[in-house]
């Protein structure tokens, strides 16, 4: 079966840091492009980072550039968010998104990647 699962969501106080994972589950990152989305309260999935399995180029959205990195460890079939300098703004629930072909980063939408885990929340308080 293939799965997504996310972890490492929690609860900080503002300027914090957390460190998200997405695990692969029945299948490779081999030829794949992974997207972190998020979900806050009363808004929209907003993609707010990608990473190609394959040459591990990136994307982000502008409001996290520079605070959030996204990486990839091949071996564990993982791809990370690392989170420093936390926002209020920030707090929402985190999904992971996969998808077949690594060229194309930063899909835009979560159907336009197929696969996606449950989520985990992170909450960020000032």
């Amino acid at each position: 079966e293939v799965q997504l699962v996310e972890s490492g969501g929690g609860s900080v106080q503002a300027g914090g840091s957390l460190r998200l994972s997405c695990a692969a589950s029945g299948f490779t990152f081999d030829d794949y492009a992974i997207g972190w989305f998020r979900q806050a309260p009363g808004k929209g999935q907003e993609e707010i980072s990608c990473i190609g399995s394959r040459d591990g180029s990136t994307g982000y959205e502008t409001s996290v550039k520079g605070r959030f990195t996204i990486s990839i460890n091949n071996a564990k079939d993982t791809v990370y968010l690392q989170m420093n300098g936390l926002k209020p703004e920030d707090t929402a629930v985190y999904y992971c998104a996969a998808a077949s072909g690594s060229d194309h980063l930063c899909r835009g939408a979560m159907d336009d990647y197929g696969n996606w885990g449950q989520g985990t929340q992170v909450t960020v308080s000032s």
